[in-house]
């Protein structure tokens, strides 16, 4: 899919009277998980009514967020959409948009901070190591569930007893404590 050169605005997106969405810039129908997708990419659309040209863009962004509410993914709570709900009519009606916008603005600003600053810290340090230590003790106790594909340890016979194989999987537990607690000092 193109991207859209900025400056030369937005795709349309052309919705027809049997519900069906056509993009005019990749010249195919597409759904509304297509557009879903343009939006979590950056891309820009308007959603014109094929018969009327009206912009229906807000109603098509809604549609898509009904749709993904539906499937589960729910991310606005009832309390939330109680007081948005209140909120038609009210006087402050005009106000809610511009703030709502700038709060989201706002937290996705702080959102990328956030994981910045936290890549930031970890890396090159001793919590990047820990990770991987973690990482390793949690592969090795994973593999302490298929039969003789333990790490650091030579596979177990048949003929093993279960307490030969637990003493194996405890010594190498032991180990990778030891070596985490090194890291800590």
């Amino acid at each position: 899919m193109k991207k859209t050169i900025p400056g030369d605005g937005p795709v349309t997106i052309k919705k027809y009277a049997n519900r069906r969405l056509y993009n005019t810039e990749t010249s195919s129908y597409i759904t509304l998980e297509h557009l879903a997708a343009m939006t979590r990419e950056g891309r820009d659309f308007k959603v014109l009514d094929a018969k009327s040209e009206e912009d229906i863009t807000h109603n098509i962004l809604t549609q898509i967020i009904m749709e993904e509410e539906q499937r589960g993914q729910t991310m606005l709570p009832v309390p939330f959409l109680r007081q948005l709900i209140a909120m038609y009519g009210d006087s402050m009606q005009a106000m809610v948009p511009g703030y709502l916008e700038a709060s989201m603005d706002s937290f996705r600003r702080n959102q990328q901070q956030f994981k910045s600053a936290v890549e930031g810290a970890f890396a090159n340090s001793p919590f990047a190591e820990l990770a991987k230590q973690n990482m390793a003790m949690f592969e090795a106790a994973t593999a302490a569930f298929k039969p003789g594909v333990v790490p650091g340890v030579t596979p177990v016979s048949s003929a093993t007893s279960k307490d030969d194989e637990i003493a194996a999987l405890k010594a190498e537990l032991g180990r990778l404590h030891e070596k985490i607690e090194k890291l800590g000092d």
